[in-house]
């Protein structure tokens, strides 16, 4: 059988991860420092391990409402009530998801019909726009620029938007650019969301490893609550990828329909990592603290060690990345990271995986120890040198 005439014109038409492809090659060299995954170097807090294993020895292995535990749904609004002044009722209002992955697949299913068309900032997270193409809408890339830190503006957007137009699909602090939009800056986003009637999806899986500032999360500006859905989850702050816990939050109008799609494709979140979320909300922002504390020590030594290198780059305001440009060697960006694997053995990501406009940069992930990094400049530093123009 041949099976490409089988598989479906929108999963066909969506490119395989570039940052995996980079992954997969550096897992099969030895003395690799991989760089390129942005996934936390920490495990789960003790206090999360702890009450996984006593959901366990309860034997808690039922399925959960498809919403999830309310307990935990409770603790989500509670955050949300506490930090940002927002009511989400956890009844409907608020659902568990399989990670933010989940919830973005969700959310583009649920809404887009063929042809419908998402705004997205370039660049930014890779599977926004394959999730957009996967649900059979139109991903439609809004150029942002190194010298304006890669924030997005409306004069940009109203460049993009047409008739067909249904959404805007941001997430800040940025993946992959370590960029943050302060609450001044997002407001003329909402101005622009509100005049062409516009669903604004946000994702917000980075806000508590924002650095500068206070992250703002957009359902809190004025008149945005009841046109916002918001996605979050407990991947990166509480180091808890594996788990795939994450949550939406929006208006009940909204989330009814997600439900629907949710109810049928996964039916609901392990039940084990909901325990360990409830856990994570209650009893380990110390520990938040301290993943915070490093990662911004991280940042500072390798926005300085780049700076030495002579590579230009904004300091990262958010997130665990940081996007240099590397255009000073000649090379694109996927010349520069296969030949920096293959001869320093260094794995970073390049820009372009996240959109044209990360052309002549690299995604560098500082989600590792010192030791590492402090390796990686070293030998980034070296390739640089040797091929400088």
């Amino acid at each position: 059988m041949d099976w490409n005439n089988k598989v479906s014109d929108n999963v066909r038409n969506v490119p395989f991860s570039g940052i995996r492809k980079f992954f997969d090659l550096a897992s099969t060299m030895k003395d690799v420092i991989s760089l390129g995954v942005g996934e936390p170097d920490y495990s789960a807090p003790d206090k999360v391990i702890d009450a996984c294993i006593e959901s366990l020895k309860r034997k808690e292995t039922s399925y959960t409402s498809n919403w999830g535990l309310i307990e935990l749904r409770t603790e989500i609004a509670k955050l949300f009530k506490n930090r940002y002044g927002l009511d989400y009722d956890p009844q409907d209002e608020v659902m568990v998801t399989v990670g933010v992955s989940e919830a973005i697949g969700l959310v583009m299913t649920t809404f887009l019909n063929p042809g419908d068309e998402v705004l997205i900032p370039d660049p930014a997270y890779l599977a926004y726009p394959a999730c957009v193409s996967i649900a059979g809408g139109k991903p439609v890339l809004v150029p942002t620029y190194a010298e304006n830190e890669f924030k997005l503006t409306v004069d940009e957007l109203e460049k993009k938007v047409t008739p067909k137009t249904k959404a805007i699909l941001i997430g800040y602090p940025n993946n992959p650019t370590g960029t943050i939009m302060e609450r001044e800056e997002l407001l003329g986003i909402a101005d622009f969301a509100q005049k062409h009637d516009l669903i604004v999806i946000s994702d917000e899986i980075y806000c508590d490893l924002t650095y500068e500032g206070e992250h703002c999360c957009f359902a809190s500006l004025p008149g945005m609550r009841e046109r916002t859905i918001v996605m979050n989850g407990f991947s990166k702050s509480y180091a808890m990828t594996g788990l795939r816990i994450g949550y939406v939050c929006g208006p009940r109008e909204s989330l009814e329909d997600v439900y629907k799609v949710h109810q049928y494709e996964i039916l609901c979140a392990s039940v084990t990592s909901q325990y360990g979320a409830i856990a994570a909300l209650r009893e380990c922002d110390a520990d938040v603290k301290s993943m915070y504390d490093e990662y911004k020590a991280r940042r500072d030594m390798v926005y300085e060690g780049l700076t030495k290198i002579g590579l230009p780059v904004f300091k990262p305001k958010g997130a665990f990345y940081i996007f240099p440009d590397i255009s000073c060697t000649g090379m694109t960006a996927d010349e520069f990271c296969d030949r920096l694997l293959k001869e320093e053995k260094v794995g970073v990501v390049p820009g372009t995986c996240f959109g044209n406009q990360g052309e002549n940069h690299i995604r560098i992930s500082y989600a590792a120890s010192r030791e590492n990094i402090a390796e990686a400049l070293k030998r980034i530093g070296h390739f640089v040198y040797k091929y400088k123009k």
